[in-house]
């Protein structure tokens, strides 16, 4: 695979928009359940700008701030060690964001076990790494197939709305399914052709958000 596609790839399927991700598409193809009639009305604005704050730019910027302080050896994290930090600082952020969407009480339960499944990913991640490597992509990645899986489960008539020519084209939730299997596939390539994890740590991965969101969806 051709790097500069893998690095593509490995952006697009970053851990942290795991989650922004699925918001975007269930308030895509469902707005009712978020108590709005469109993505684009305030309060669903609102909520996506508040979820891609705290789970990706608040996170980002503070590890991020961990290379210059020397706490880090490089932003790409490839050293075992260098991941403990990053883990802690966006796990408190993902707790903070699940008490938030605990509290709030109007938003849907499948959005709030997404959250909490991919809060219990990361404290999984980040215990397992004490032993040994595990790939953070493969874990969001695996954790994104458990949600496409459980959304379908949960709205098994749930489609997609593109506004097209002429009116509305509706993409059938099965394609986005195997749409996002396809993509977990490619990122976990992407990293093996970086040389960034081997595939036990891929495999690894993809169990761990997998089993994550499993737990997630038990316990709320």
């Amino acid at each position: 695979m051709n790097k500069g596609f893998a690095l593509f790839l490995s952006f697009l399927g970053h851990p942290l928009l795991v989650l922004f991700y699925m918001l975007v598409l269930l308030l895509a193809c469902n707005p009712f359940m978020f108590g709005v009639r469109t993505m684009a009305e305030p309060k669903a604005v609102i909520l996506m700008v508040s979820v891609f704050a705290i789970t990706v730019l608040i996170p980002g910027f503070g590890v991020a701030l961990m290379r210059p302080l020397g706490l880090i050896k490089s932003l790409h994290l490839e050293d075992r060690q260098d991941r403990t930090g990053p883990y802690i600082i966006t796990g408190v952020f993902y707790l903070w964001l699940v008490k938030n969407l605990l509290s709030l009480g109007y938003l849907p339960d499948l959005f709030v076990k997404f959250a909490m499944g991919a809060t219990i990913s990361l404290f999984l991640a980040f215990f397992i790494n004490i032993f040994l490597k595990v790939s953070a992509h493969a874990a969001g990645m695996g954790g994104l197939v458990a949600m496409l899986l459980m959304t379908q489960w949960s709205y098994p008539n749930v489609n997609l709305e593109i506004p097209a020519l002429g009116g509305m084209f509706f993409l059938n939730f099965k394609i986005i399914v195997v749409m996002g299997i396809l993509l977990a596939g490619l990122v976990g390539t992407a990293r093996l052709a970086l040389k960034a994890h081997t595939s036990l740590e891929l495999y690894l991965g993809y169990a761990v958000g997998m089993v994550a969101l499993v737990i997630g969806a038990s316990v709320v």
